[in-house]
């Protein structure tokens, strides 16, 4: 039964979450004080994913407690290609003081050669960046980004795992109007009309190794934003899943998804061939075919992550209060991730 939250904290005396399940708004209240898990398994983020038909970017700023991330992408589309640089440091433990809310409170990250800052300026969001060195030619990338919300809705999720003291509070802002520019080296790159952004803002206490699974759509349909959050594969679900449409200003929950990634024959994910997303009661009937994976693999012994996200387009129908909602040939990613931290 899928479980909408009230208001209030997030988390009671013992750390463990007051109630599990889903909300459009952040209904509960986070505070990193709160927690009574060992302080080392606290991780939090901010990702944003800005794009358009021919590329993208991707900025993220963590606080997983052993270290902190700094990181930028670019996604080229035409080519087929892909940048992702980042910096690490070493025992953050909160350091970085990232916001209790996505709402408000400003989030940055300062290291050689890489500065980052999420800001919120008269109801938009500011994306300011530079990373120095960025790609072979030894270019500095720069960009300088506002997003604004088109819709008020937003997914939000409270998922405890199997084990006490430990939870995923997680907000998905789709459909984020963007406008700005990167630029790498001389090369400019502009967002205006055809240009949405996402944004993940993730706190939690986590287990050691996880994997997930996340689809994004952000885009038009017949001259209306659409969008949809599509997720599953970590923590106790059965309160709540992560799935939404946003469609004409207005959300839709949805139930299960599972995601159906080709094999190869050595029985390994061959992420480039079409994938296949479906629900059990078919209210989800999605065909991915994707254009370019981003693949970012992490190994330092004990920490270790493997994650292709997967840049393509999506083709199919979700059904929801009786209506059909046809999607065809829209730019979007899916995703595979899975973390040993």
């Amino acid at each position: 039964m899928q479980e909408i939250l009230s208001t209030g904290p997030l988390l009671d005396e013992a750390g463990n979450l007051v109630q599990a399940g889903y909300s459009t708004f952040l209904a509960k209240e986070y505070s990193r004080s709160a927690i009574k898990a060992g302080k080392l398994r606290i991780k939090e983020w901010d990702y944003y994913y800005i794009g358009n038909e021919k590329y993208g970017i991707a900025l993220t700023i963590a606080d997983n407690s052993y270290m902190s991330m700094g990181s930028v992408s670019f996604l080229d589309f035409v080519n087929k290609t892909y940048i992702t640089k980042s910096k690490i440091g070493l025992f953050s433990k909160g350091k970085l003081n990232l916001p209790s809310t996505s709402e408000t409170g400003d989030v940055s990250l300062h290291t050689k050669g890489l500065d980052i800052s999420f800001t919120h300026e008269q109801n938009k969001r500011h994306i300011v960046a530079s990373f120095n060195k960025f790609n072979e030619k030894e270019e500095d990338f720069r960009c300088d980004i506002f997003l604004e919300k088109t819709n008020e809705d937003s997914m939000v999720i409270a998922t405890p795992f199997n084990k006490k003291k430990h939870f995923y509070y997680n907000q998905k802002i789709n459909l984020l109007k963007a406008n700005g520019y990167f630029k790498i080296g001389d090369e400019l790159f502009t967002f205006g009309e055809d240009a949405f952004g996402v944004l993940d803002w993730g706190r939690g206490v986590w287990t050691y190794r996880n994997t997930w699974y996340w689809a994004s759509l952000n885009s038009f349909n017949k001259g209306d934003y659409i969008g949809f959050n599509l997720g599953y594969g970590f923590g106790d679900t059965s309160k709540a899943s992560e799935n939404m449409l946003f469609y004409e200003g207005r959300s839709f929950k949805l139930e299960d998804v599972r995601f159906d990634i080709p094999m190869d024959n050595k029985g390994k994910e061959d992420y480039l061939k079409p994938w296949n997303i479906r629900s059990k009661n078919k209210d989800i009937v999605l065909t991915f075919t994707p254009i370019l994976d981003r693949q970012d693999n992490t190994n330092l012994l004990l920490l270790k992550s493997i994650q292709n996200q997967v840049f393509g387009r999506f083709d199919g129908y979700i059904l929801t209060e009786g209506r059909k909602i046809d999607i065809n040939n829209l730019l979007g990613f899916a995703e595979k991730v899975t973390n040993w931290w």
